[in-house]
Formats: C-alpha cells, sequence, structure tokens
C-alpha cells in the first residue's frame, strides 16, 4: 500500500510539471505573438520607403488597420489634433524618408494565447483528475480490500478456521472471498474429520488390543502346559493344538482388521452424485498440462472425441486424471503423454499412455493397493496413494479404473459412467 501512495505522490508531482510546463509554453508563444505587428510595422515602414505610401499593400499585412502620414501643411496644433483624434485603435509612429506615419494596428493574439491557456490547462486538469480518480479508486477497491485479505492464507496456514471471512461486495474480489471461504469450511471440515478419525482409530487400536489380550493369554496358557508336560494324552494334545490354532486364527482376523483400519478408513472423499459433460473436465486438464509439459519438452496429446453427459462429479474426475498424468509425468521418461477417449457399451474410457514404463508386470496388479510403492519408486517421492484414491473416487462414483503394460508404455484407463 505504502508503495502505491508514492505511487500516487508521484503522479501528482508529474501532473504539477506538466502544468508548470505548458503555461511556461503558453507565456512564451504569447511573447513571440506579441511582438508580430512589430514586425508587420517594420516591414511596412520599409516597403513605404521602397515604393511609397501610395503603393503600399495592406493586405499584406493582416495586423495593421490603416496608414497615415502627419500632414505638413498645416497648424501643428491642428494637425495634433487632426492627426490623433481619429486613432480608435492601438497605433505605433514611425519616422520614414524624415516623414512621421501612424500604424493603426490590432492585436488580437491576447485572445487566441487566453483561449490557448484555458484549453491547455483545462485539459490537463480533466486528464490529472481522471488519473488521480482512477489511481484513488484501485487503492480503495482494490488494493484496500485485497491488503485485508492477504492476511487469509497466514491465518489458515496457522490453522485458524473457525473464523468465517468479512462479507465483499466488491465485484473483483467477491467470488475470491467466496471461493476462500469455502476452502476455509473444507479445511475446518477435513480438520474435524481428521481429529474425528484419530479418535476413532485410537479407540479402535485399543479395543482390538484388548480383544488380542484374551486369545494370547490362552495361547501362552497352552504354550506353558505343553512346556510343563501336564498333559500325557496325545488326544488332549491335539486338543490344545486346535485351541491355539482358533486363537491365532482369532488374532489374526483382529490384525486384519486394524490393517484395513489404518489403511482404508482415513480416506473418506466427498462426492456429489451429479452429472457433466466429458469436454469440460478434458478441456481443463489439457488448458494446465499443455504449459506444463510443453515447459518440461514433453509431447502431449488428446486425441478427438464425441462430447456426452457422464454420471458423477466434475471436480473428482478431474482430481483422477490429474493423479494419472501426474504418474504418468513421474514416471515416465518424459517423450510423450497421450490422452485418448474411447467408447465401449454405456461407459467412456479416458486412457493416459506414457512412454518409458519402468514397471515390472508381475507388480501390475498391486499398483491401487494403499501405501504400495512399486520398485520403479525407490528414487521418487510419494506416498503410494495415487491410484488408491483414483480407485476409491471412481467406485464411488460407479465407475472403474485400470492399468496394463503395453511393450514400454503404461496406460491407465478411467472408466466412467453415461448418465
Amino acid at each position: 500500500m505504502r508503495a502505491f501512495n508514492r505511487l500516487i505522490l508521484l503522479m501528482m508531482i508529474l501532473i504539477a510539471v506538466c502544468f508548470a510546463a505548458a503555461n511556461l509554453l503558453l507565456s512564451q508563444q504569447h511573447t513571440a505573438v506579441a511582438r508580430e505587428y512589430r514586425v508587420q510595422i517594420e516591414r511596412a515602414a520599409a516597403d513605404i520607403a521602397a515604393v511609397g505610401e501610395e503603393n503600399l499593400d495592406l493586405a499584406l499585412y493582416p495586423m495593421l488597420l490603416r496608414v497615415e502620414r502627419y500632414p505638413e501643411d498645416s497648424d501643428a496644433a491642428v494637425k495634433d489634433s487632426a492627426f490623433f483624434a481619429g486613432a480608435d485603435s492601438e497605433y505605433a509612429l514611425r519616422r520614414v524618408d524624415g516623414k512621421l506615419y501612424r500604424f493603426d494596428y490590432r492585436d488580437n493574439s491576447g485572445d487566441s494565447i487566453a483561449a490557448s491557456f484555458w484549453v491547455v490547462n483545462l485539459t490537463i486538469a480533466l486528464v490529472a483528475a481522471l488519473l488521480l480518480g482512477t489511481l484513488i479508486y484501485l487503492r480503495s477497491r482494490m488494493l484496500a480490500p485485497f491488503r485485508r485479505l492477504s492476511e487469509v492464507p497466514f491465518e489458515l496456514a496457522k490453522g485458524n478456521l473457525t473464523r468465517p471471512l468479512g462479507e465483499n461486495k466488491s465485484r473483483y474480489f467477491g467470488r475470491f472471498v467466496w471461493g476462500m471461504d469455502l476452502l476455509r469450511e473444507k479445511l475446518e471440515t477435513q480438520k474435524a474429520d481428521e481429529l474425528k478419525l484419530r479418535k476413532d482409530r485410537k479407540t479402535l487400536i485399543l479395543s482390538l488390543s484388548h480383544d488380542i489380550n484374551t486369545p494370547l493369554s490362552a495361547i501362552r496358557l497352552y504354550a506353558h502346559a505343553l512346556a510343563k508336560n501336564i498333559y500325557d494324552q496325545p488326544d488332549k494334545n491335539r486338543e490344545i493344538a486346535e485351541n491355539i490354532e482358533a486363537k491365532a486364527a482369532e488374532i489374526e482376523g483382529y490384525v486384519s482388521e486394524m490393517i484395513r483400519a489404518s489403511g482404508e478408513e482415513f480416506v473418506t472423499p466427498d462426492v456429489r452424485d451429479s452429472e457433466f459433460y466429458l469436454a469440460a473436465v478434458i478441456e481443463q486438464i489439457n488448458r494446465y498440462y499443455a504449459d506444463k509439459l510443453l515447459l518440461l519438452r514433453t509431447t502431449f496429446t488428446v486425441g478427438e472425441f464425441t462430447d456426452c453427459l457422464l454420471k458423477g462429479d466434475a471436480d473428482r474426475a478431474i482430481e483422477v486424471l490429474q493423479n494419472l498424468l501426474e504418474n504418468a509425468i513421474k514416471y515416465g521418461d518424459g517423450r510423450e503423454i497421450r490422452i485418448l477417449v474411447t467408447e465401449e457399451e454405456d461407459c467412456r474410457l479416458v486412457a493416459v499412455t506414457n512412454t518409458g514404463n519402468t514397471l515390472p508386470e508381475n507388480e501390475l496388479p498391486h499398483v491401487f493397493e494403499s501405501f504400495w510403492r512399486g520398485s520403479n519408486a525407490s528414487r521418487r517421492e510419494g506416498s503410494g496413494l495415487g491410484l488408491f484414491i483414483c480407485r476409491t473416487l471412481m467406485h464411488r462414483m460407479g465407475g472403474e479404473v485400470f492399468a496394463k503394460i503395453t511393450g514400454e508404455e503404461m496406460t491407465v484407463t478411467a472408466v466412467f459412467r453415461k448418465a
């Protein structure tokens, strides 16, 4: 804001300089024009000396009204009164060849200069008012609201999610404030869900740990009895072994439940049951990744397709395709990435293919598992959740996703159902 205030001050200084310069130029012009009638008088006097008074052409001197010679054949008092009585305009006296001449002239330069002065100054004032008005409008309507909003990301980063954003009716930031408030509400909801999930997971683990203690104690007791050789009958030993096996299976079930809870329950995406156009999703993906892949010098093509209405959530569909493209960028060789849309029964298949596949064929069935990372991901950052989230989202939208390897190319296909 201070920088913008300095800009306004600088503009005011420049406007003042323009005012001063314009008025100085007009003053100089007035001085130059004011001398013009004198020039014409001198020229007329020179012409009288050269060709005579009777041959003087006043049309050549637009500022001269008439030229009159001082009469020499009358009394001086009479001559003076007669000579000067008819001077109804400004005049100047010049002596030519010993004779006195009166040159009546009209000096209308002041009117034109005054008119120019007002026109120039009013124009500069109008431009200055518009410019300063625009700067002040930008300061009050755009910069001041944006300065207040600039603190919002820092507050969100600190975790201050409970205070809603103030309403802003500005045509420039109304949608931005609305979007930021939606983001705040989303983060607040996710924070609450995360806390609830942590509580549920902790409760689950404590409950399962307690449940595991019962069969574990029984196994320990049976093992102690076998170690002390308390039972010497083969049938009793067989019964104890079967009990140990049953308790071990019970513990295995608890462990599987813990693994499932820690592996899947953290993903709770909100998917709207709606409809969207395929072209709108592909267009947004193409708009973002065309520039990004151009910078990476990766050939990026989108095959031709016919638009149609699909079932599901447009935002989640974009998220799925973004995950597929990010994987293609991360694990491909950077030469080429293609998007191909095909039709099969009542579905549309959107396939993302990248060259330079390095995933072994035997690892392909595991790519959609949570926290699983292939042998080709050892030197790349990631959590192993991208394709797992894609599968979860596609299932919630009534679709499917699958992967295949063809030679040195990897293709992951998202299957959307038509509306």
